[in-house]
């Protein structure tokens, strides 16, 4: 059963939804009542801020369709559909710094015959490097003191692994290390020396060489046997990979390869023409859903990737099952519910969902259907996106900031667009790209733009007309959220960008 709730009446003349709050101490009750003529702030976690967006001061809570939700009142106001706003509160993570490892000796107990009080006692931590004297069970037989003294007179300490090695001094080595940094450190030795001798002894008797233990031989290793990056670039083709060879955030070992794995999916994640099976809805509700899931995007400050992800993820739904007008919007906050999940690094929680839709579900609604979301598409969600094609191919052609934001505003406002879903997502993002290109008056198509994209002129034509077409109708004051997010300085205002005739595109 859910929890009571009350209705508040503010100063403003919001009228919001709130748990009632129980309060014995006249004191704190004072204190409530003198903040409830304040504005009710809704406290979400701190996200971080989407590429390039501007700041959010106000998060929206409306109907994704108006009157066609199912939450039984009419949300458009006569004075133009003003919005009930609740401010952020961002909560600020502060970073936590791990304390240094302190060394711990092996505690005696009274039944072990450890060396004499006098003997020296190792205060350090054991590495591969120095650990010589294995250490002592209480199921083994323990060692003698004579025997001790002729050795060299390090007693076996307590091995440690470092909480943090980035804290690591020059004397401290971390006992935390991937195989690559082993086979650069660890010394190859062949004499017996090694389990009792000391450490000088296992550095002379190394006989592996600097070259053949540098990480640089491993990596070369590994390129020949797996045969990473060996792709041909045409004449004439600019060699990106091979550019950023040394660039570990391009990885431009794989990405030939992960890119070319993309366009294999993409056929597994065709979209049909579900319009027609769908009796409910209509073309202009889907519209607006996608622009609410827009507004969702920008409030919340979400990564672009989450957006396209959702927006696939309710057409791919609504392709295999029909619904309702009055469930679509559910759909639709369940879906970024889901891709938020996958991209994000914070997710926004379920109530900040529920809250933005007005609450027209709850909780139950909420869970039941992101399950069934999930079972209708397989629990895959490894689906290839437009918006990670067109980054790629950007970089690949080497365009400026301003000519890719364009293309992202082409691209995101053809999510409105009912007939782009059967368009393959790499299809997409190239005539995005080559629309941009025309618009800021660039470039062609050059040859390394069809070598990275796979695609020829002749192969986007249709594709670009589609969205010229998009872009150059007027507007509609109901789906204006992509319009006016891209029309802000940061976004370079490509939004105002004058459009292009069809017989100048070629």
């Amino acid at each position: 059963m859910a929890p009571p709730k009350v209705a508040l009446r503010v100063n403003t003349g919001i009228t919001t939804r709130t748990r009632t709050i129980h309060c014995s101490n006249p004191h704190q009750m004072e204190t409530l009542n003198k903040g409830i003529g304040d504005k009710i702030n809704k406290i979400i976690r701190g996200k971080r801020k989407a590429d390039c967006s501007p700041s959010k001061d106000k998060i929206v809570k409306r109907s994704a369709l108006g009157d066609l939700t199912n939450n039984g009142e009419n949300n458009t106001n006569t004075d133009g559909g003003a919005k009930i706003a609740k401010t952020i509160k961002k909560l600020t993570v502060q970073s936590k710094v791990l304390p240094s490892v302190k060394t711990v000796q092996q505690k005696r107990k009274p039944n072990e015959n450890l060396a004499p009080p006098s003997a020296p006692v190792a205060n350090k931590i054991t590495t591969r490097a120095t650990s010589k004297v294995p250490t002592v069970y209480p199921s083994q037989t323990a060692v003698k003191p004579k025997e001790k003294e002729k050795g060299t007179g390090v007693v076996a300490t307590t091995k440690k692994r470092l909480s943090n090695e980035f804290e690591k001094t020059d004397k401290e080595e971390s006992l935390y290390s991937s195989a690559l940094e082993e086979i650069a450190k660890r010394p190859v030795t062949r004499s017996s020396k090694a389990s009792t001798g000391s450490l000088d002894d296992s550095l002379k008797d190394s006989t592996c060489s600097k070259e053949s233990n540098s990480l640089s031989f491993v990596a070369q290793q590994l390129q020949t046997k797996l045969n990473l990056g060996a792709h041909d670039v045409p004449e004439g083709v600019t060699d990106y990979d091979k550019e950023n060879w040394d660039d570990v955030y391009q990885v431009s070992h794989y990405a030939m390869d992960i890119f070319n794995y993309y366009r294999e999916k993409e056929k597994d994640f065709q979209v049909g023409d579900y319009m027609d099976k769908q009796v409910c809805l209509t073309k202009w509700m889907r519209s607006l859903l996608v622009d609410w899931m827009v507004e969702i995007q920008e409030s919340f400050e979400l990564n672009h990737e989450t957006l396209y992800l959702g927006v696939k993820l309710v057409d791919m739904y609504l392709d295999r099952v029909v619904v309702s007008k009055e469930t679509l919007q559910l759909v639709g906050a369940a879906s970024m519910f889901v891709a938020s999940k996958f991209d994000e690094r914070i997710p926004p929680m379920i109530d900040d969902f529920l809250y933005i839709c007005d609450g027209a579900y709850n909780r139950r609604e909420m869970i039941r259907m992101e399950i069934n979301l999930i079972k209708v598409i397989g629990f895959n969600l490894g689906i290839p996106i437009s918006y990670r094609f067109l980054r790629r191919y950007a970089r690949c052609g080497k365009v400026t900031m301003p000519v890719l934001t364009l293309a992202r505003y082409i691209l995101e406002f053809s999510l409105m667009e009912y007939e782009t879903i059967r368009i393959k997502d790499s299809l997409l993002a190239a005539a995005s790209l080559y629309l941009a290109l025309r618009m800021k008056k660039v470039s062609m198509w050059t040859p390394t733009l069809e070598f990275y994209t796979g695609y020829k002129l002749d192969d986007i034509k249709n594709t670009v007309l589609l969205l010229n077409k998009s872009i150059s109708k007027p507007a509609k004051s109901q789906i204006m959220t992509v319009k006016n997010k891209y029309s802000h300085k940061i976004f370079f205002e490509v939004a105002k960008t004058p459009v292009i005739k069809d017989e100048d595109l070629f």
